[in-house]
Order: structure tokens, then sequence, then C-alpha cells
């Protein structure tokens, strides 16, 4: 069940998943995308997606923006309350977060051209996301 004020999933049902579990699996996606290349179009977008979204959350907590005991699955799926404070908080972090989830439908599940680009597009996005989770200021 949602939570109704932060419309994210309550992290890993009985046990929330913490910073460090969040920066770990982040860091095990990113050690299997790195065998990708920008050929593996569709895997590496999904893959900078959910270490993104990891990215994401450990910034979402350390600001006390959405507890620990919550997650955001996806930046479109926040209330329109979390959203306002992310995007007053790290507006940059929201828009990389929304801007992989943008190339997720028309690359990952559709046809579109280029997707080497949008790859690439993908992973600049999601070293964004890694590099201020990792710094005390919020982009």
């Amino acid at each position: 069940m949602r939570h109704p004020t932060f419309y994210g999933a309550p992290a890993g049902g009985k046990h929330p998943v913490k910073i460090e579990d969040h920066r770990a699996k982040a860091h095990s996606i990113e050690r299997s995308l790195a065998q990708c290349t920008a050929a593996d179009f569709e895997t590496v977008i999904e893959a900078a997606m959910l270490a993104g979204t990891h990215w994401f959350n450990i910034m979402l907590h350390r600001t006390n923006v959405m507890p620990c005991d919550h997650d955001a699955m996806h930046a479109e799926f926040l209330s329109p309350e979390i959203r306002r404070k992310v995007q007053a908080m790290a507006p940059r972090a929201l828009h990389a977060l929304d801007e992989i989830e943008r190339l997720r439908t028309p690359y990952v599940r559709g046809d579109m051209p280029d997707g080497e680009r949008a790859a690439t597009h993908a992973l600049a996005c999601l070293a964004r996301l890694k590099e201020w989770a990792l710094t005390p200021e919020c982009p």
C-alpha cells in the first residue's frame, strides 16, 4: 500500500533499505554496467535507471526529504508534495533521473533509432546522480 504522503514503496518490505545498502546496490549494478557498451543500449538505460534510483534515494534520505523506510521507485511517481520539495532542493538531480526515465519507453520498450546516443546520455545522467549523492551539497 502506498503511503499517502510519500507515494514511495516501503523500503524492502519489513526491512528498510539503508543508505549504505542503496550505495552497495548502486555499485553492484554499476559493476555489471561496466561490462556493457553503448551498443547494449537497452541494458545500459535500464541499469542506469536502477542504479540512478538508488543514488537518488540516498539524496532523499540524507536530506530527510523522504524517510529511510520509504523509497522512491521512479521520480514520476513521487507525490506532488515530495516532487516539489525535490525540485526546490535538488532540481538537477530530479531532472537527471527524469531524463533516464524518459529514455526507457522509446529505447528499452520501443524501437527508436540512435540507441547508442541515448545510452551515452543515460550514463552521463547516472554519473551526475552518483556525484551528487556522494557530495554534501544538493545539486
